[in-house]
C-alpha cells in the first residue's frame, strides 16, 4: 500500500469511528421503544405520581397516553371537547394542570390557535375529561400567511412560569436566519395576545437542525431545556422572564432524528422522545445533564 493510500485509510478509519461514536452516543441512551400507537409522539410530561404521559401530533384523535416503563399505553383519556389539528408539546402549573399546544402553524396562516387546560391525568379517574379552551395570537402577526422573510409563527415548544405561558417558536423564515422568538401570555380561559420578549439565535447551518421542537423547565424553575433534532440548549441565570438573557449551554445529542417532545424527570436528568420515522426513532432516551 502506498503511503498515499496509507493516508487515505487512516483518514477513513478515523472518519468511521468519529461517526459510529456518534451514533453510539445519540442511542446508548435509549431507555425504551414506545407502542405503535404514539409513533408521531410530539409532547411528554409527568404526572404528579411521576407516570409518563405522551401526545400525538396534527390528524390523530385528542387524546393523552399513559406509557408505562416498558413503552407501552396503559391508559388512554380522550378530551372530548378538544380538536387535535396540530398537537406540538406539553407543560404544567404548580397546581398539576397539564397544558397541551394546539398551535402547529406550519404555513403561518392558522387563526385559530389555541392551548387546552386540563386536571393532572392522575386526578382523571375515566377515560375522557373536558377542557378549559385558552386562545390566541401574536400581538405582531399581521398577515395570514406570512412572507417567507417573516414566518416566525410556526410554534412547537411552550412552558409554564410564574402565572404564565412562555411561547418559543419555530422559525420558516426564507432565507433562514435561526432565530427562535420569545412571547408570553396567560394561563386561563380567554382570548389571548401573546406578548413579544426576545429571540435567541440557535444556528444557521440547517433549518432542520436549527428549529425548536419543544421545552422543559426543570422543578426548581431555574433552567430551561429547549430541543431539536438533534441538540439540547440549557439556559439559567436569566433575569426576569427573559429566558435568553442568561447563560446558554449547547448540548449535541449526536444524531438527527425527528426529535419533538422533551421533559425533565427530575433536576438532572432530561427524558426526550423522537418520533418514527422510515424505521428509525419511536423511542424515549435519558439524559443526564450534570455529566
Amino acid at each position: 500500500m502506498s503511503r498515499n493510500y496509507k493516508i487515505i485509510f487512516s483518514i477513513l478509519t478515523i472518519l468511521l469511528i468519529f461517526s459510529l461514536s456518534f451514533f453510539y452516543k445519540s442511542f446508548k441512551n435509549k431507555i425504551v421503544s414506545i407502542e405503535s400507537d404514539l409513533n408521531e409522539i410530539s409532547g411528554i410530561e409527568f404526572d404528579k405520581d411521576g407516570n409518563l404521559w405522551g401526545i400525538n401530533d396534527s390528524g390523530n384523535p385528542p387524546e393523552l397516553y399513559r406509557i408505562d416503563s416498558l413503552g407501552n399505553i396503559t391508559k388512554t383519556i380522550s378530551i372530548t371537547n378538544a380538536k387535535n389539528i396540530d398537537w406540538e408539546d406539553m407543560t404544567q402549573n404548580g397546581f398539576g394542570h397539564f397544558f397541551i399546544g394546539d398551535f402547529g402553524n406550519n404555513k403561518n396562516h392558522r387563526r385559530d390557535l389555541t392551548i387546552y387546560k386540563i386536571e393532572n391525568p392522575v386526578d382523571i379517574r375515566s377515560e375522557q375529561t373536558t377542557a378549559e379552551i385558552i386562545k390566541f395570537k401574536f400581538e405582531d402577526q399581521f398577515s395570514f400567511p406570512e412572507t417567507d422573510s417573516t414566518k416566525i409563527f410556526d410554534l412547537e415548544a411552550f412552558v409554564y412560569y410564574k402565572n404564565q405561558l412562555y411561547l418559543f417558536t419555530k422559525n420558516r423564515t426564507n432565507p433562514f436566519d435561526g432565530f427562535t422568538h420569545l412571547y408570553k401570555m396567560g394561563q386561563n380561559a380567554a382570548n389571548y395576545k401573546a406578548k413579544y420578549i426576545s429571540k435567541f439565535n440557535t444556528c444557521t447551518s440547517n433549518k432542520y437542525l436549527c428549529w425548536v421542537t419543544s421545552a422543559a423547565l426543570n422543578n426548581k424553575r431555574d433552567q430551561l431545556a429547549l430541543l431539536s433534532s438533534n441538540k439540547i440548549w440549557l439556559f439559567e441565570d436569566w433575569e426576569g422572564d427573559d429566558f435568553f438573557s442568561g447563560k446558554v449551554k449547547e448540548i449535541d445529542l449526536g444524531i438527527v432524528t425527528q426529535k419533538e417532545a422533551i421533559t425533565f424527570y427530575n433536576d438532572s436528568v432530561l427524558i426526550y422522545t423522537d418520533e418514527k420515522f422510515k424505521g428509525i426513532g419511536g423511542n424515549i432516551y435519558y439524559l443526564n445533564i450534570n455529566e
